[in-house]
């Protein structure tokens, strides 16, 4: 874990329209199987009438496969492709604190106690939005007792909650903490005169609440 943790210290698509698959040479007057398929005078694909009469005549197999397969094949490309999935914005609600939150996946499991060792992923960003640490980066989620003082006080009114902060569920949830439940005016990861947060920072985290540890 770095210093820098809560823990306090292409191809174009080409569209295929009905133009592009020609039945011509599967369906016109050949026999398939023990059926003679009859159109008149051609075949509008995908809405072609088709009138089928017995006969005992033989077609190939293999033709009457191949027939089938491209009329399936058709079907499918031609369907329309599914609109793309609107993002919803996430919409703050803050509670006396100063503490904003938002939750995006609500879980079904049991919420944190106080004291309880829990596992969460996070990713941490400053208001502008640039991240300055995340526990995804390292391939493990961070461990630690909530409601103890082992991480900034945002953290732990953001998951064990509060006033007006319901106690979060397994899942996802967006914390902005003001600078006095941050870091406030120390900074952190301050180095020569350069803060990797600076003093008096908003933060925003993206926190994935798994359970417990």
């Amino acid at each position: 874990m770095s210093s820098l943790t809560i823990l306090v210290g292409a191809v174009t698509p080409r569209t295929l329209s009905s133009k592009d698959i020609s039945l011509d040479k599967c369906l016109t007057t050949k026999q398939v199987s023990k059926f003679t398929y009859v159109h008149t005078p051609k075949i509008n694909f995908p809405h072609q009438e088709l009138e089928a009469k017995e006969n005992p005549a033989s077609f190939g197999r293999r033709e009457a496969i191949g027939c089938g397969f491209l009329l399936g094949l058709g079907k499918v490309l031609l369907q329309p492709l599914p609109a793309a999935a609107e993002v919803t914005p996430c919409e703050f609600t803050t509670a006396p604190s100063g503490l904003a939150f938002c939750d995006k996946v609500v879980g079904s499991g049991p919420e944190a106690e106080k004291g309880q060792l829990i596992k969460a992923h996070y990713v941490g960003k400053l208001e502008s939005g640039k991240v300055f640490d995340s526990s995804y980066n390292r391939g493990k989620p961070l461990t630690f007792r909530i409601g103890v003082g082992e991480v900034i006080k945002g953290w732990d009114e953001g998951i064990l909650g509060g006033d007006g902060v319901p106690a979060m569920l397994p899942g996802k949830r967006v914390l902005k903490l003001p600078p006095e439940l941050g870091y406030g005016a120390r900074g952190a990861g301050c180095r020569g005169g350069s803060c990797i947060i600076p003093p008096n920072s908003v933060l925003l985290f993206d926190v994935e609440f798994i359970g417990k540890a």
